[in-house]
C-alpha cells in the first residue's frame, strides 16, 4: 500500500469515527503538536488533546457525511456535510500532513443560501440537491 492510499484510508476512518462519536479514533491521525484553525471564528487549537477536547465537548447532536476527498502527498481536502441538531452545514477541511501525521488542519463552514434568480438559466442542480432561488 502506498503513502497516498494509507493517508486516504486514515482520513476516511477519521470521518467515520467522527460520525460514530469515537473521539479517540477520530484523532489518531493528528500529530501531538497539531494545529486546528477555524478562520471564521478566529480560533486556533494547539495539540491533539486540545483539538479532541473541544470536539468531544460539543453539545449538539452531530453527524458527518464525507462527500469528496481529494489530495496527495502532504495536502488533502475533505468536503463534508456536518449536521448539527438536524441542520446541515457544508464544511471544507484542508489537511496538511508532515511525516505521516496530520500537522495542520483548517476548517471552513458555510450554511446553505438561495441562488439569485438571475443565474437560473445558467445553472443546473448539483446531484442530490435542489436549487433554492431567492
Amino acid at each position: 500500500m502506498d503513502d497516498d492510499t494509507r493517508t486516504r484510508a486514515a482520513i476516511e476512518e477519521h470521518w467515520r469515527a467522527s460520525e460514530r462519536g469515537d473521539v479517540v479514533a477520530e484523532h489518531v491521525l493528528y500529530a501531538d503538536d497539531a494545529i486546528l484553525d477555524y478562520p471564521q471564528s478566529g480560533e486556533r487549537f494547539r495539540g491533539r488533546g486540545a483539538i479532541a477536547a473541544q470536539r468531544g465537548g460539543h453539545p449538539a447532536d452531530r453527524h458527518f457525511s464525507l462527500e469528496r476527498l481529494t489530495g496527495s502527498g502532504d495536502l488533502w481536502v475533505s468536503e463534508c456535510v456536518i449536521t448539527y441538531d438536524g441542520v446541515p452545514t457544508r464544511a471544507v477541511s484542508v489537511m496538511e500532513f508532515s511525516r505521516g501525521r496530520l500537522a495542520h488542519e483548517t476548517q471552513y463552514f458555510a450554511g446553505p443560501f438561495a441562488a439569485p434568480a438571475r443565474r437560473a438559466a445558467l445553472a443546473e442542480p448539483m446531484p442530490g440537491r435542489d436549487i433554492a432561488v431567492a
